[in-house]
């Protein structure tokens, strides 16, 4: 059934009334607060459609309605307006990144600001390797058989390793293998630098194919054997700030009821998951830069986040996507607010990597 727009402007308002008040939204109250200009009764049929078909759900211990899984995705899909941040939020945000000395830096502030902006758990990728291009290779002589390879990536990530040479050699031949590798390898992603590397041995003068057989092993190391994912947290003491009784709410509310075993069951294996970091890679790490993602209660593939939303974005330098981030709450969640933060930080984050 095709709802008309008085409908829908109904499921708004309830919508933004359950999520700043916590209550079941009544006729009477709705009428008041959003000048509906039709009477109670009338939204009271209103709400008893939306309610057959599925948008709406009537707690038994109340007369008013709440969203279901159902009402909060036709919200965030047709009703919600983005809400822009304050010129003051923007501020804050870029003041609070542009701070930042280096990529763990930047990571962990990024991790604390959602958090405290959106009071929900926040969550952070680190930049992935798997996406990552080489900015720069620096080789610096520590002494004349041992050099530093340092590697330096579009996102800022930075990796240091030791290379043993199996004899001496001089200034210039270092000068040397560093304007190859660095004409060879440079711009391209991670992993697609294993040939690379190879074709470099096999073509470099015979005087340095064996300080290259080194250096190669090293790199292979650091460019291509590195394959872990970070995970950076903020956060899940807001899990608990409107009260456990956020995630025993829509589809799931009435079984547990008032009961606060019913409510603890439906916190803990939230608090479980959330500490598995498969689960925040595979939730958070696949986003795509201009695409905000939004899973509502039973979209969430996993079962134990059943009770929650979460919202999703790529980040990083320019158009180059290198890592994910988001929130997850309750989905009795401000939508347009959370999204519109979301946004805006993966934006900042962006160009804070892009300076680096």
């Amino acid at each position: 059934m095709e709802l008309d727009d008085r409908k829908l402007d109904v499921l708004r308002a309830i919508v933004e009334d359950y999520v700043a008040t916590q209550e079941p939204v009544g006729s009477k109250a709705l009428v008041e607060r959003h000048h509906l200009r039709v009477s109670p009764a009338t939204v009271r049929n209103d709400m008893a459609v939306l309610e057959e078909e599925g948008y709406l759900r009537q707690p038994h211990t109340s007369a008013g309605r709440v969203p279901t899984d159902k009402g909060y995705r036709l919200f965030v899909d047709r009703l919600s307006r983005i809400k822009p941040l304050s010129p003051a939020e923007r501020r804050a945000i870029e003041r609070f990144l542009i701070g930042a000395v280096n990529l763990d830096d930047v990571v962990h502030r990024t991790v604390r600001l959602l958090a405290q902006l959106t009071r929900q758990v926040a969550v952070v990728q680190y930049p992935s390797l798997a996406r990552s291009r080489v900015r720069h290779l620096e080789l610096v002589s520590i002494s004349t058989t041992r050099l530093m390879l340092v590697m330096i990536t579009d996102a800022g990530r930075v990796e240091q390793r030791l290379v043993e040479l199996p004899a001496p050699i001089d200034g210039p031949e270092v000068i040397e293998l560093r304007q190859l590798i660095n004409d060879r390898l440079g711009g391209l992603l991670l992993v697609e630098t294993t040939a690379q590397v190879q074709a470099i041995h096999e073509q470099i003068r015979g005087e340095l194919r064996g300080p290259m057989t080194a250096l190669a092993t090293v790199l292979l190391e650091t460019l291509v054997e590195r394959t872990e994912e970070r995970i950076a947290l903020a956060g899940t003491a807001n899990l608990t700030r409107g009260g456990l009784l956020d995630f025993a709410g829509g589809e799931r509310g009435h079984h547990a009821g008032g009961d606060q075993r019913g409510v603890s069951g439906t916190i803990r294996p939230i608090l479980e998951a959330l500490e598995e970091e498969v689960i925040l890679l595979k939730l958070f790490g696949q986003a795509e830069q201009s695409l905000t993602r939004v899973r509502i209660g039973d979209e969430n593939e996993f079962e134990d986040l059943r009770a929650t939303s979460v919202v999703t974005t790529g980040y990083g330098p320019g158009k180059t996507v290198v890592g994910g981030l988001g929130v997850l709450g309750p989905t009795r969640m401000d939508y347009p607010a959370t999204i519109a933060t979301v946004r805006a930080v993966a934006r900042y984050v962006g160009e804070v990597l892009a300076q680096n």
